[in-house]
């Protein structure tokens, strides 16, 4: 199922691009997910011990050209937390269509280490497998979010939604939602394989000093 996404002039990529793409998606999600099993394994078995609830949480996103998916995450919020969404809407901290708030309430005892580490991130690469999501390209947004959007916020969804991008290497959070957009933006203006080796690459120090992770 899609969102009704307005159409938007596309940029001529070579379709060797978009197959080298891929291809770095299947080979190098491959190997991080074998790589990082073992963490995800601990973090699954410390949640189900700190909450007894289930560890991982499937939540519905919008993709390239407004696809619907289930992305997946380790729970890092409280049974019922969405349901909490509209009373705590006062406590937002960012603009737009977006809600965040750096000291989530609604968080269990682990999910602020999760976040802030991005290990809760992790199993998106089982979306980049299936073919959802890529390594690298705008952080896939919740219907709720899309349905508020512009036409210059709606041509992120010209390529793969993607587990890191210029917004995470940029402070993430601390961006506000303009400067998002624009970063995005970029990307779908400007993305080669190249380049978004160079993103994941950034990724790398900026999950270690944690820019803008809660």
């Amino acid at each position: 199922m899609q969102v009704a996404v307005k159409a938007q002039v596309e940029r001529d990529v070579p379709e060797s691009w978009w197959t080298l793409k891929r291809s770095t998606d299947v080979v190098l999600g491959l190997i991080l997910l074998i790589v990082t099993t073992p963490l995800v394994a601990v973090a699954m078995l410390a949640i189900v011990c700190v909450t007894g609830g289930q560890p991982i949480f499937a939540q519905e996103r919008i993709g390239m050209r407004g696809r619907r998916f289930k992305m997946y995450k380790l729970r890092t919020m409280v049974k019922g937390a969405h349901e909490m969404r509209d009373d705590l809407m006062h406590l937002n901290e960012v603009d737009g269509p977006v809600f965040k708030i750096r000291n989530d309430p609604r968080l269990h005892r682990l999910g602020g280490f999760l976040r802030r580490t991005s290990i809760d991130e992790l199993p998106n690469l089982l979306n980049v497998l299936i073919g959802d999501m890529s390594l690298v390209g705008p952080r896939p947004a919740l219907p709720c979010e899309v349905e508020h959007y512009d036409a210059y916020a709606r041509r992120r969804l010209e390529v793969p939604a993607g587990i890191t991008c210029l917004w995470q290497i940029n402070g993430r959070s601390e961006v506000n939602f303009d400067e998002w957009m624009r970063l995005d933006n970029a990307y779908v203006d400007s993305w080669t394989p190249l380049g978004d080796m160079l993103i994941l690459l950034k990724t790398i120090p900026a999950v270690l000093r944690k820019d803008g992770a809660h």
